[in-house]
This record gives C-alpha cells, sequence and structure tokens, in this order.
C-alpha cells in the first residue's frame, strides 16, 4: 500500500499544528498562518485542510472544554500523530536532501538583493570585457 502524500497546504497546517501543541484548532491555526507566513489562508481551507490530514491518520481531534468567548461552544483541538510527525520529518529531510543540491555560489547569488545583485552582474561584466580586450 502506498503511504499517504502531503501536499505543500498539508504540510504548513500540519506544522503548525505541531508548534501550537495543545491549543491547535481551527481559528488559532489560520491566525497563525496569515501572521507568521503573511500568506492568507481562510478558516474553510483550514479545516477542509485539517479534515484530509485526519483522514490521512497525520493529526487526531478532540473537543475542549466549553468557552465564555464562543458562545460557550466548544473548541475542537488538534493533535499530530505519530504517523504526522514521521510524515513531517520526511518532509525536512526530502527538502533538506534537495537545498543541500544547490550550490553554495547560488545559493549566496539568491541572497543578495536587487541592488547588490546588479552591482556584482555590472562587477562581472566589465571584468569579462577587460579579460577579452585586454588581454587579462
Amino acid at each position: 500500500m502506498k503511504r499517504p502524500f502531503l501536499g505543500e497546504l498539508e504540510e504548513i497546517v500540519l506544522l503548525t499544528v505541531a508548534a501550537l501543541q495543545q491549543g491547535a484548532y481551527c481559528a488559532s491555526i489560520t491566525q497563525t498562518i496569515d501572521g507568521q507566513m503573511a500568506r492568507s489562508i481562510s478558516f474553510p481551507t483550514v479545516h477542509t485542510t485539517l479534515q484530509r490530514l485526519q483522514e490521512k491518520g497525520f493529526v487526531t481531534s478532540r473537543m475542549g472544554g466549553a468557552t465564555a468567548e464562543r458562545g460557550g461552544r466548544q473548541k475542537r483541538l488538534f493533535t499530530v500523530t505519530t504517523a504526522g510527525q514521521r510524515a513531517l520529518l520526511e518532509c525536512r529531510q526530502q527538502r533538506t536532501q534537495l537545498w543541500d543540491q544547490i550550490p553554495t555560489p547560488i545559493l549566496q547569488l539568491w541572497a543578495l538583493n536587487q541592488w547588490q545583485r546588479t552591482s556584482l552582474l555590472g562587477c562581472l561584466a566589465t571584468e569579462l570585457v577587460q579579460s577579452r580586450w585586454l588581454g587579462r
């Protein structure tokens, strides 16, 4: 049997559940993703993603206590399962392996801002022209 695939949004939501630990419910997950990732995500999108993660066995849920701020309604709290932990660790390992294959000079070039990049390319172009025309 194939193991379940973890998509990008599922990975982000699952990481957020892990980070929030005992306080992981749909609204807190949505707020955390909005705030920390500067990525707008809707409550229904997070809710659907949590349902998929639960179907895949990556999270479990339980009903928390009722709160006055929610009009006496209970929160559904989510927890990462052992399978979810393994999936996250696997994703991290795969991403790290891919990142490690990118040559350091390329990563350093990507890290430069636009002005630095333009300046560097100008210097390289000047050096190339001088070496060709002046025989350096």
